[in-house]
């Protein structure tokens, strides 16, 4: 094993969730990390985004290495909300919120390794592989970032993203695609106690359609769901307009295209039988990977987690991440856990062994030969 500053890592990390970086407000951590890495030896180009979709940056940061091997490492910086003023707290080995915030380990989990393992490689003058990394905005709520990502920096064929939970050890090498529905479903308004008969109720043709769609767990490879709904305008008026707002996701693409076929049919039939007008947006929002368990990728991945004691094992995953962007670009990757749980929660956790752990097999990792 390496001699991993642990200390210096986990104070690090707490640096970093401090600083408030939802979503669209990426600024102040890109700043950071752009410095940071610059302390470090990096070159770093500020890659710039539309300002829809952030008001700082992506960064690709690029530290040459003397082994002839190259590697993309990514991570995003944004978090979800409530993610600002977080108030790290560490007991018992265990670091977490206090409560009424997400922590941010997903995903400063994963830069806080791979800057702690740089530092080591640095300071024990180990021979290492290329490092390149991409770290990315706006990743939660649609991987915008890596879509905005200029892939023309990028000299690597293959990348590894931090972005999973579960054991250290775990490597995500099949990940689902999602497509995206937003549809408005028109009625015709009329007054709820005089003339109900003659409007046409949006609720009433939602309704019908949802009964008659398969939603949920499809199958092994395919999930739907319906999480947005909004409409009405008093309880005495016959609801004139809905909006709903689905999701299909599978990692089979002919199954995903069937399940969305068959959403978008199930609302047009329903609105024809009630007389409503329907509008319905299909997008993709991204597209399903696999990289195989035999890809030497994969293989040497697996050799380094070997190498400090832990067993690798690969797995598919139900979300999608920056690796299904990258995958679709054409540069082979897959996800690696960092060890954060239940994320996306104020119950948000990571132990310091793990985090101590994928930041020993990130130091195996870039100096293997």
């Amino acid at each position: 094993m390496t001699t991993i500053n642990q200390d210096r890592l986990i104070s690090h990390f707490i640096d970093l969730v401090k600083i408030d970086s939802e979503s669209r407000n990426e600024k102040a951590i890109a700043e950071t990390l752009a410095e940071q890495l610059g302390t470090l030896g990096f070159n770093v180009a500020k890659l710039p985004v539309p300002e829809s979709i952030s008001n700082g940056f992506n960064i690709y940061a690029k530290l040459e290495g003397k082994l002839e091997d190259s590697i993309v490492l990514s991570c995003h910086m944004d978090t979800v909300a409530p993610g600002n003023n977080i108030e790290p707290i560490i007991e018992d080995g265990v670091i977490r919120s206090k409560g009424d915030t997400i922590l941010g380990g997903d995903d400063k989990s994963g830069i806080a390794a791979i800057m702690e393992a740089v530092r080591t490689i640095q300071e024990q003058n180990q021979e290492h592989k290329t490092i390149e990394l991409a770290f990315t905005v706006h990743e939660e709520g649609g991987l915008q970032g890596s879509k905005h990502f200029d892939m023309s920096y990028i000299t690597a064929d293959k990348a590894i993203v931090l972005d999973t939970g579960g054991a250290i050890g775990a490597i995500v090498t099949s990940a689902p695609g999602q497509q995206s529905l937003k549809v408005i479903i028109k009625g015709k308004p009329a007054h709820a106690g005089l003339a109900p008969e003659e409007g046409i109720n949006a609720l009433t043709v939602a309704s019908d359609a949802i009964m008659n769609m398969k939603l949920s767990r499809i199958d092994n490879e395919t999930t739907a769901n319906i999480g947005i709904v909004s409409g009405g305008q008093a309880t005495n008026i016959v609801m004139p307009e809905l909006y709903l707002a689905a999701e299909a996701r599978s990692l089979n693409d002919d199954k995903l295209s069937l399940q969305v076929e068959h959403m978008i049919d199930t609302f047009n039939q329903a609105a024809q039988k009630h007389g409503a007008n329907i509008d319905i947006q299909s997008t993709c929002s991204y597209n399903a990977f696999t990289v195989a368990d035999s890809d030497p990728h994969v293989v040497d991945i697996m050799t380094s987690f070997t190498q400090i004691g832990l067993t690798p094992f690969t797995k598919s995953t139900g979300g999608g991440s920056d690796a299904n962007i990258f995958n679709a670009k054409g540069l082979k990757t897959v996800n690696l856990s960092t060890g954060m749980s239940k994320v996306h929660t104020t119950e948000e956790f990571i132990t310091i062994e793990d985090i101590t752990k994928i930041t020993e097999f990130l130091y195996t990792y870039l100096t293997k030969k």
